[in-house]
């Protein structure tokens, strides 16, 4: 396994777990968070990592700041988290730990104004942002979902 992952993923829920099998499947080593709630969802990424993610080339993160710290420069970070406030409170944690170049992706069907917005405002700070909507359900995040993106062209290759 590689020491810094290639990309990671934010949101272990179905569609999260799901596209970071499908990356891992394609040769990427993936690093894993989930936003808990504290009493609700611990272990999730324990779980993960000694489950569907076992064997496999995952590095599972239980902090915000392990996790970025265990992906490659420029940082591609995939978020899969519910649309709206969620978004917008995970991009305010992460910008402290982000550098210039930095790729912020978000996964969720956010509604086109507020990926126009976040661009904006990422951007001005350095970080490059692309609102990439996922759909296909949990069949089509495992084996290809279809991926609807925008935002800064510059990270799309």
């Amino acid at each position: 396994m590689k020491e810094k992952a290639d990309i990671g993923m934010i949101g272990l829920a179905v569609m999260g777990e799901n596209l970071a099998l499908n990356m891992e499947g394609k040769g990427f080593t993936v690093t894993v968070y989930n936003r808990t709630v504290p009493g609700v969802e611990e272990g999730v990424v324990d779980r993960f990592m000694n489950g569907r993610g076992q064997g496999k080339n995952f590095i599972g993160s239980k902090t915000i700041g392990d996790f970025v710290k265990s992906l490659a420069s420029p940082r591609r970070i995939m978020m899969m988290v519910k649309a709206g406030k969620p978004v917008d409170e995970l991009i305010e944690q992460l910008l402290p730990l982000l550098e210039k170049g930095d790729i912020l992706i978000d996964g969720g069907n956010s509604h086109f104004p507020d990926t126009i917005r976040r661009t904006r405002y990422l951007e001005s700070k350095g970080i490059r942002f692309i609102g990439a909507g996922v759909s296909g359900g949990e069949e089509g995040a495992l084996r290809g979902p279809s991926i609807m993106p925008g935002g800064s062209p510059e990270a799309w290759p």
